[in-house]
């Protein structure tokens, strides 16, 4: 009986490991954070949310643990396509998915180096990564012209100004307001987008999540049925003690 305990407490320490999500840390702020579910079943969101990267965050943050190909095969992209529409760079698609910028020069632009974005869901989580991208305002008093609800006194641009428009902070009521017709989506566009290019994040930081889950239940019925076999040998071991 005491194996068999044993077992089962294995079994279901190993359901809570593969049934519940990653621990994510996230710095902590005062600004209120929307909720974030990413989706990994969702193909076309995956596929459009590493277009985005690709077009608005590759230029400076690269994905040097992840390959262009095993990418482009885990999200149903033909590898012919994937290299017309995200290899800018001349790069082959059994390549890592690193940024040309030089190191140096981004440190002088922008004060620091861009952070590879590989596992930036994991560090932080990917509810901090949407609520980060939508949380851009003008700031004419930062160098860059902008702060951010989430990262304050941030040095990084608003890439997706382009696609949000011109976003201000209103103190007195403390929320975030987009100048009508300043950007090419409206509000519930924009959203789509970000949620879609923080689910790719999220997907880049474990490529290999949804395989593992599904082993997972595998091994756990193995062990159920490994377990009700070995508490009834052992029942039948104490029989022949007694």
């Amino acid at each position: 009986m005491r194996n068999f305990g044993s077992l089962l407490v294995g079994v279901v320490v190993l359901a809570f490991m593969i049934g519940s999500p990653s621990s994510w840390s996230a710095a902590k702020n005062d600004w209120p954070m929307e909720a974030f579910e990413p989706d990994l079943t969702n193909l076309p969101s995956l596929q459009n949310g590493f277009k985005l990267y690709a077009n608005y965050c590759l230029g400076c943050h690269g994905l040097q643990y992840q390959r262009y190909g095993r990418t482009a095969d885990d999200l149903g992209v033909p590898r012919e396509l994937a290299l017309e529409s995200v290899v800018f760079t001349g790069q082959k698609i059994g390549e890592l998915i690193t940024t040309s910028m030089d190191p140096d020069e981004a440190k002088s632009w922008f004060g620091a180096t861009p952070p590879d974005l590989t596992l930036e869901a994991r560090l932080r989580s990917p509810e901090w990564i949407y609520n980060y991208l939508k949380t851009f305002y003008v700031d004419d008093s930062r160098p860059l012209g902008v702060n951010n609800g989430v990262y304050p006194n941030v040095g990084m641009p608003n890439v997706l100004l382009s696609l949000q428009g011109v976003q201000r902070y209103d103190k007195e009521n403390g929320e975030l307001l987009v100048e009508e017709g300043s950007g090419s989506m409206n509000a519930e566009e924009f959203d789509a987008a970000i949620y879609d290019l923080s689910n790719f994040l999220y997907y880049v930081g474990e490529p290999s999540r949804l395989e593992r889950q599904r082993l997972g239940i595998y091994v756990l019925l193995f062990l159920v049925i490994l377990g009700t076999f070995t508490f009834l040998l052992n029942r039948e071991f104490e029989k022949d003690v007694h």
